[in-house]
């Protein structure tokens, strides 16, 4: 007894103001925000716009040296292009997530303090403080129940049930549940009832507060296009700089042994010192080259300690260390160093500078500028275009890594189900037809459900239940036959109703009309059943025991397909009754029938399930709802099927008391975890992840908001709660499971039209490389200018990259299975692509040199210009069609941007050779020259047309 006064009385100030300086004030900490300026200093951590960045100030020192800073200044431009749009796009999209986390802090709560009831808002609700909550309210913080009347709880935000019945009674607690039923948890919201509640933890401390603050860590997961773009990138790095050293030594070796020039021995020691010397100060460059070649190899291999472990300042020093050793070696054969004979002369140090220039050209030519703006691009404009699609996205690599998900985990409440208890199916006996019409029994069903219930509609464009969502469902029944229930309801006159609580698991109304009283009770059906003595049966009162068997079999059906069932009864008592429970007492009810509620699927979800598993997609249910009701669930959307049973299970519980390595092994068959926590999906997401899937994260509650932030793509939905949308990558807008089929449809078609300009981008600089290698080799000049090649590798790849990035997604890519992320986005058809279709190009134009002699002038090097440049030109058809049988002409329609460009490109070949001839080096072409040019260089479209006909031709004959 005085346990109980002391807990009426609350704290005194002292106490609050101690708790606070204890336990901290009732706030969330908000989750930290890049700011602008760091967010775009991570586009430039993308791994082909490093080596871009490398090249560019390998070019740069080139530039100062010919006093030519076009390609120079072209590459920058590539660079900053392709940040500065992936940043602006990123940014915009933060912008409309900035209100998403803000809650209000100021909503007042009744509390108890120094044994007086007062309002305070909040933030102010400390630890040990005794909270008064009723219906409506939102849970203001962790605690237990001291007091409760038939209280329900909406936990869907933790949990993800809609309803839970709360009791203060420790002894009642449902050992299943996901939290014991004497607490009540920040976040959610009470249903019916009242209580009184202890405060156990405020803010951070929360349930809540510990799921939102797992939402925010950030995540190590790399997604699949980052991994495949460091591995090209790797790969041109190694290709670049070995053709390169290549080129250097070839060049170093022919002008030391086979020229006109002669070197002293001595000349070739410094010569030699200062190259070992230079090549240990570059260490940091080179040998992680190598480490990269032999990983790519399938040979990987840790960097040496001290290439990680020393900085530049360090390796310069030791790199001058060596070539002062070297040096002084010298002596011992005779090398005086600091005799001006033992160095290079001016021309022979111009001469090598000359080499390492050509050098340094192949890495600008091999890597490919336009790749960075072509990825920058596709994912930009698919992340436009998905918003037309109903998808919101935030994280932009998040439009392509939708591509390559292999498992979706997505929540049932709101994700699956509409969220709004309905009507399943009811079985009165005497109505007919199951439909409310004007007779006598259609009336006292109507009135069973208007007159006896709690709850109410809030009409709107789209009605709206307030309080129980199951008597909600039944009100809704009855507004879908035309009749609103408060109608009826504001003309009954009630003399007494007994609430709904879990001990009683009944509701009762007693109403008075002008003939005659009449007793309404609705509950569980087996409790109400019991209390009755008659059924009503087409208009006949009968015995109950005529139909308790099949009463009883009705009810385990609709319970087993994990739907809320309720019993009707009603009776005429005696007008001596005052009160439900006299009436009860005092006469024969008589069993209505049933009715069979439950939340169900939503319209699109089996067909896009549908869609993502035929996609080689495997999906997951992780509820916190009952196995029954997620396996009910999983059946209707065509996931369960007869051939699953136990092992396809899982429940919470279950999850957590299995190691790591039991559950790695066991992955693959889970289809279902029901009665999940926060933590249980986490941690599902993290193990999926360590087996090597990609993973995808739907959900709409503040409980999925760490699996959402831990996977790779976090899907929340438009309605959901603040916490679960600031945790995603991309929001639903329509709550619907088809927009995330849409997702992967655009996500795989995004990273086929980045192939396709890897395809176009790589055969340019393949044929750009050969003839640069060549000619170096050879001693022929290469006859293309900087500024043609930027106009060749620059501008004309970013109208590529706008070309090919605007391709209307294909419906075929949702037949292929999901790529592995780690996958080579070069693959064996594209590395043959590129080099047949390189070789084609590089046979042409030597051909064309060949033809010209020695004595080529202008005019045939204008031709040359351009022959390369509709080459590319009409390789874009094909690399348009890449990956299907189609011809190229295939969606043309649809591809107006595409014939745009094409046209861009056209007019701007033709004005650039006739009117730019001081900056890029031509005259120009006549008339019917061009016309032999662009029907010669179609042979290319022709022959890719040739070759996908005789593949389908192959393919039908097989």
């Amino acid at each position: 007894m005085v346990e109980g006064k002391k807990k009426l009385n609350g704290l005194s100030e002292d106490q609050v103001k101690e708790s606070r300086k204890k336990y901290g004030k009732n706030i969330l900490t908000p989750p930290e925000k890049e700011s602008a300026w760091k967010l775009f200093l991570e586009k430039f951590q993308d791994p082909v716009i490093r080596v871009l960045l490398i090249a560019a100030f390998l070019s740069l020192g080139i530039s100062f040296v010919e006093k030519e800073f076009a390609e120079t200044i072209g590459i920058f431009c590539a660079i900053f292009l392709a940040t500065g749009i992936a940043f602006w796009f990123e940014y915009d999209a933060q912008k409309k997530f900035d209100m998403l986390g803000k809650v209000d802090d100021d909503i007042p709560y009744k509390v108890i303090r120094n044994g007086e009831l007062k309002q305070i808002p909040k933030i102010d609700i400390v630890v040990g403080d005794v909270l008064l909550i009723e219906t409506g309210e939102e849970v203001p913080a962790d605690g237990t129940l001291a007091e409760s009347v038939s209280l329900t709880v909406n936990e869907s935000n933790l949990t993800g049930e809609p309803m839970t019945s709360k009791d203060a009674d420790m002894t009642k607690t449902d050992p299943e549940a996901t939290y014991p039923s004497y607490m009540l948890m920040r976040g959610t919201s009470i249903m019916e009832g009242h209580g009184t509640v202890t405060v156990t933890a405020v803010g951070d401390s929360t349930e809540y507060g510990k799921v939102a603050r797992q939402s925010a860590i950030k995540p190590d997961e790399k997604t699949p296009l980052s991994i495949q773009l460091e591995s090209l990138a790797k790969f041109i790095g190694v290709v670049g700089f070995s053709i390169a050293f290549l080129t250097f030594i070839i060049l170093f070796l022919k002008d030391i042994f086979l020229s006109e020039y002669e070197y002293s021995f001595a000349q070739i020691w410094t010569l030699a010192c200062s190259l070992i010397a230079l090549a240990v100060m570059m260490i940091k460059v080179w040998v992680p080259i190598i480490f990269d070649g032999l990983e790519l190899a399938e040979k990987k291999k840790d960097l040496p300690f001290l290439v990680e472990k020393f900085g530049w300042v360090k390796w310069i020093l030791i790199g001058a260390m060596v070539f002062l050793i070297l040096c002084a070696a010298g002596f011992l054969f005779g090398v005086d160093p600091t005799e001006g004979s033992s160095w290079l002369t001016l021309d022979s140090a111009n001469r090598l500078l000359k080499y390492f220039m050509i050098s340094v050209t192949l890495i600008v030519v091999a890597v490919p500028e336009g790749l960075p703006m072509s990825v920058t691009l596709s994912l930009a404009l698919s992340m436009r275009r998905m918003l037309k699609t109903n998808n919101l996205v935030r994280n932009m690599h998040a439009c392509e890594t939708m591509g390559a998900v292999t498992v979706i985990c997505t929540d049932k409440t709101g994700t699956l189900t509409q969220n709004r208890m309905t009507v399943e199916e009811t079985q009165f006996f005497s109505l007919k037809d199951q439909k409310i019409s004007g007779d006598g029994i259609s009336k006292l069903v109507t009135k069973s459900i208007a007159v006896n219930s709690t709850a109410f509609l809030e009409k709107s464009e789209d009605t709206k239940v307030v309080g129980n969502p199951t008597e909600g469902a039944l009100l809704l029944w009855l507004d879908s036959f035309g009749i609103y229930y408060k109608d009826i309801r504001d003309k009954t006159k009630i003399v007494d109703q007994l609430t709904f609580n879990t001990e009683r698991k009944y509701m009762a109304t007693l109403e008075k009309n002008s003939q005659e009283k009449i007793l309404y009770i609705k509950g569980a059906p087996e409790i109400v059943f019991a209390k009755c003595t008659k059924v009503l049966i087409d208009g006949d009162e009968v015995p109950v025991e005529a139909y308790a068997e099949k009463i009883t079999e009705l009810t385990l059906k609709y319970q087993k397909k994990a739907m809320r069932t309720l019993g009707f009864a009603y009776c005429h008592p005696t007008e001596s009754a005052k009160t439900c429970e006299e009436a009860i007492e005092n006469c024969e009810l008589v069993f209505l029938g049933i009715t069979a509620i439950m939340d169900p699927v939503r319209e699109d979800v089996p067909a896009a399930i549908k869609e993502c598993t035929d996609a080689g997609i495997d999906i997951k249910i992780v509820t916190g709802d009952t196995p029954a009701t997620a396996t009910e669930i999983a059946r209707k959307i065509g996931l369960f099927n007869e051939n699953d049973g136990d092992r396809n299970i899982i429940t919470g519980t279950d999850f957590e008391n299995c190691s790591d390595e039991e559950l790695l092994l066991r992955l693959d068959e889970i289809k279902i975890m029901a009665r999940a926590r926060p933590t249980d999906k986490q941690r599902l997401v993290q193990l999926l992840q360590k087996n090597g899937e990609i993973v995808a994260v739907t959900g709409d509650g503040t409980n999925d908001a760490p699996a959402l932030n831990f996977a790779h793509v976090g899907l929340s939905m438009g309605t959901g709660t603040s916490v679960a949308k600031e945790a995603s990558d991309i929001t639903l807008l329509d709550d619907s499971f088809g927009s995330i089929a849409t997702a992967v449809l655009w996500g795989r078609s995004l990273y086929k039209n980045i192939q396709r300009f890897v395809i176009f981008q790589l055969t340019i600089n393949f044929t750009a490389i050969i003839i640069v290698f060549a000619g170096s080799i050879f001693g022929t000049e290469l006859p293309l200018t900087v500024t043609q090649m930027l106009w060749v590798n620059l501008i004309m790849d970013t109208f590529a990259a706008c070309a090919l990035a605007s391709l209307p997604p294909d419906k075929l890519v949702m037949k292929e299975k999901p790529r592995h992320s780690t996958d080579f986005i070069v693959n064996r058809e594209m590395k043959n692509n590129i080099f047949i279709t390189g070789s084609l190009f590089v046979a042409v134009l030597a051909g064309m040199l060949f033809y010209f002699g020695s004595s080529v002038n202008i005019y045939q090097l204008s031709v040359f210009f351009t022959v390369f440049v509709m080459l590319q030109f009409w390789n874009m058809f094909n690399a348009k069609a890449f990956g299907t049988l189609r011809t190229a002409f295939c969606t043309m329609s649809q591809s107006k941007v595409f014939l745009s460009i094409l046209l861009v490109i056209l007019i701007g070949q033709i004005i650039i050779v006739n009117y730019a001839g001081e900056v890029f080096r031509t005259v120009p072409i006549k008339l019917h020259d061009w016309v032999y040019i662009i029907l010669a260089t179609s042979i290319v479209m022709w022959l890719g047309e040739a070759a996908r006909w005789f593949r389908r031709r192959k393919n039908i004959s097989s």
